[in-house]
């Protein structure tokens, strides 16, 4: 579903930045996750998103 290709296809996330897609990835998962803490992307080495919920 996150081919690089179609990011922009997906609902909320037609303007993909890497925070975005970390916030995305959080409400995927936060049902199946009860002790989810945080997400992180990384675009680089040194280049991450970072969400922690709401």
């Amino acid at each position: 579903m996150l081919d690089h290709a179609y990011l922009n296809d997906i609902e909320s996330l037609e303007n993909p930045t890497i925070e975005k897609m970390a916030e995305w990835l959080w409400k995927k998962l936060e049902s199946q996750c009860p002790d989810l803490c945080e997400t992180v992307v990384h675009k680089t080495p040194t280049a991450r998103g970072v969400y922690r919920g709401k």
